[in-house]
């Protein structure tokens, strides 16, 4: 088994741009930079999918920071919601 390799960021992004202009193929593109294709694919899924952390600013926060505080936040609801069914019950007996 041979040793991985590992590519800067760099790169994957040059690559990841690439495929998504769509100028070339990406078997063209795995020729021409000596990356696998489902390599390709997954950086250009990568890209796509966390595209808007460029524009987040300093202190953004990633995409599961906001859903781990969506998650907290309907998980805040739901009890809140439950304790004043109780309260709602209790008060017309």
């Amino acid at each position: 088994m041979g040793i991985r390799k590992q590519f800067p960021n760099e790169f994957k992004a040059r690559v990841a741009l690439a495929a998504l202009k769509g100028d070339k193929t990406i078997a063209e593109l795995a020729a021409e930079y000596q990356v696998h294709t489902t390599q390709i694919n997954a950086w250009k899924a990568a890209l796509k999918d966390r595209a808007f952390e460029v524009f987040s600013g300093p202190g953004g926060r990633t995409a599961t920071e906001y859903k781990n505080e969506i998650d907290e936040l309907h998980k805040n609801i739901g009890q809140i919601t439950v304790e004043n069914n109780w309260l709602k019950k209790k008060l017309h007996l």
